[in-house]
């Protein structure tokens, strides 16, 4: 007597198309072009601004931080990207198809978070490097004109990039765990970009220390030529980051596991 072996089944559950999955999702949202194309714009037409307008008065401004100062708008706009990636899906309904697909479910998240860390890095980077070399069209010839090849150019926008990504993952981690874009977007400005603010005004040793350990404090040390007063060093900036990411991630993931969909 013989038996007769199961076919393998066609449809297993990588990693890769797991991966595949999140990366269509992403670009099939209307929402996903709209908010990269206005991050893009934000900062394109901030820094030729600057640029057209430099009479010399911000002499004392690193140049990378004065062309890139549009990066403080579209760093909204990738947030809320971040948190409709993860919460958007929950209020359409879409993550019950996603989980079922995905039983283990944590590979859904992670992969959510590779997909769009992969896309707001590109796009930020891009947009630093095309706004730089178009604001030093007015900027030559002044005190602020530079080459993309100068030392430490590269790094300062590459760091600028770099910092704007991490914060919105930390977003992204944000409307994991709260499952609300709204609560995701409160969260996000209150307690990354507003709860710094007023734990600087307390009379407290040590408070100068605590608040530059915040991401987005943490942040404004990666984009920039020279060391900005009081903040990290741009190592120890960009592990904090790192950390602060990983851990909104972690504590999302924890509750994901856990919670019911």
């Amino acid at each position: 007597m013989t038996t007769t072996a199961p076919a393998p089944t066609p449809y297993r559950i990588t990693p890769a198309r797991v991966l595949r999955s999140e990366w269509h999702k992403l670009w099939t949202l209307r929402t996903t072009w709209v908010t990269l194309l206005a991050a893009a714009a934000l900062v394109l037409a901030v820094g030729i601004t600057m640029g057209s307008t430099y009479d010399g008065d911000d002499s004392d401004v690193d140049t990378v931080v004065f062309v890139l100062f549009g990066t403080q708008l579209s760093q909204i706009c990738l947030a809320v990207l971040g948190i409709l990636v993860t919460a958007g899906e929950y209020a359409t309904g879409m993550i019950r198809a996603s989980l079922t697909a995905v039983p283990r479910r944590l590979p859904v998240l992670w992969s959510k978070a590779a997909v769009f860390t992969a896309v707001a890095f590109a796009l930020c980077l891009v947009t630093n490097v095309v706004t730089f070399l178009t604001a030093q069209i007015w900027l030559a010839d002044t005190d602020k004109e530079l080459a993309l090849t100068d030392s430490g150019v590269l790094g300062a926008l590459a760091g600028n990039a770099a910092g704007v990504t991490l914060l919105s993952l930390i977003a992204l981690g944000l409307g994991a765990l709260l499952r609300s874009v709204p609560g995701g977007i409160g969260a996000f400005v209150g307690a990354v970009l507003v709860v710094p603010e007023i734990v600087s005004t307390l009379p407290f040793g040590g408070v100068d220390a605590v608040v530059r350990h915040f991401p987005a404090q943490a942040a404004t040390s990666l984009g920039s030529l020279t060391r900005v007063q009081d903040t990290l060093a741009p190592g120890p900036a960009l592990l904090t980051l790192v950390l602060w990411a990983l851990t909104t991630l972690a504590a999302a993931s924890f509750l994901l596991r856990r919670r019911d969909v």
